[in-house]
């Protein structure tokens, strides 16, 4: 079940994060900033184990970004990724966003969804306040994909999934 993430899911989120960050795959969070940002956050949860984390980020006035979208190691493959995202685009649809981007490692996942590659200088500015923590900084090999949500949204995605 996809729901919302509340106070006893940090520690989930940060455990989940913190193994794919020490992959290399994506950047770290810290405690503090995963309780700031708590209100960005979904987690896909079953058996009352959190397996999944994903966070819907308002970058500007009609962009937002999929940030920290992890799986617990050996729930991969199950489609949990999949859930976090469309849930964060129903909710990035209902408040009104129109574009949602995401920089990733992970571009088939992504075209999956049909986002669509995109050079990164076209994205917001303030994105890259989070960049400077990164260890590749100025040398970002990480993708940008974005998704236009006026309109169509991506084929299979009715806007009904991944709410719980």
């Amino acid at each position: 079940m996809v729901r919302k993430a509340v106070l006893n899911d940090v520690q989930d989120i940060f455990d989940i994060v913190e193994a794919s960050a020490s992959k290399g795959l994506m950047l770290p969070r810290a405690l503090t900033d995963i309780c700031d940002s708590l209100r960005d956050f979904f987690v896909y949860e079953e058996g009352g184990e959190v397996l999944g984390a994903c966070a819907l980020h308002i970058s500007s006035v009609d962009m937002g970004e999929i940030r920290s979208l992890a799986v617990r190691e050996g729930s991969t493959g199950r489609g949990i990724g999949r859930k976090l995202v469309e849930a964060c685009l129903i909710e990035a649809r209902s408040i009104g966003l129109k574009k949602v981007f995401a920089l990733t490692y992970k571009t088939g996942f992504f075209s999956k969804l049909a986002f669509k590659p995109i050079s990164k200088e076209v994205l917001p500015h303030k994105i890259w306040g989070d960049c400077i923590k990164c260890v590749k900084f100025p040398n970002c090999d990480e993708n940008a994909m974005i998704i236009d949500l006026n309109g169509r949204i991506a084929a299979g995605f009715s806007g009904k999934e991944g709410a719980a």
